[in-house]
């Protein structure tokens, strides 16, 4: 397998990179405040936003695996809220985006096998550079339903982001020599099931905010 391409990049590679993959144009502000937002061009986004619903909502903003921790808060935070005011999963709505250093939580095996994320993330398993995401489905932990794949079967929302992506395949491109837009697809394509692809994290964080989920930084 070829050397694992590095995650972490100074912050003017990384911008350098984002606007690459991107293709940022400068906006006018006062034209943003004096227009309405147009409706979103992919139904299937906006969809997704409007599942959030409930008397108890809050997103998690997860820029970095962190352990895995941002695929175990949601869990404790639905646990606890329907322990304390004897409510039901259906009240609560709980969203997770991950985006920068945290986009890798949202691929399958086969990705962190090909591109070496765990040697990357310093993620191990059983000793040694994870090959797989251990994040997917979490069982040694005395929390039980956390990872990926248990939370999303639970009714959370999660979201990765595609600008994160795009930095990814061009970072990996970079490092082995090959192709970034083939990188790119290459990750979209195997993005779990179930998480949706949004244009950006920041993006995401915010609407989820307007559409009243409460902040909390998952690390």
């Amino acid at each position: 397998m070829r050397d694992a391409p590095p995650f972490t990049t100074h912050r003017r590679g990384f911008l350098a990179r984002l606007a690459g993959a991107a293709g940022l144009a400068a906006i006018a502000p006062a034209r943003l405040l004096a227009e309405p937002a147009p409706a979103a061009d992919d139904p299937a986004l906006e969809a997704w936003f409007n599942r959030i619903r409930g008397r108890h909502r809050i997103v998690f903003d997860a820029p970095a695996a962190n352990g895995g921790m941002p695929v175990v808060w949601p869990r404790v935070y639905i646990d606890t809220m329907n322990a304390t005011y004897k409510t039901t999963a259906a009240a609560d709505t709980a969203v997770v985006i991950l985006r920068h250093q945290g986009a890798p939580l949202a691929l399958d095996d086969a990705m962190w096998a090909k591109y070496g994320f765990g040697a990357q993330l310093k993620v191990e398993d059983a000793g040694q550079p994870a090959t797989r995401n251990v994040y997917a489905d979490i069982t040694n932990l005395p929390v039980k339903g956390v990872g990926v794949k248990p939370l999303l079967q639970a009714g959370v929302l999660i979201g990765v982001c595609n600008v994160a992506l795009g930095v990814l395949g061009m970072t990996i491109a970079g490092k082995t020599g090959g192709n970034a837009g083939e990188v790119t697809k290459d990750l979209l394509a195997h993005v779990i099931p179930g998480i949706q692809v949004v244009p950006s994290g920041v993006m995401a964080v915010g609407r989820a905010q307007e559409k009243g989920c409460n902040y909390c930084f998952a690390g």
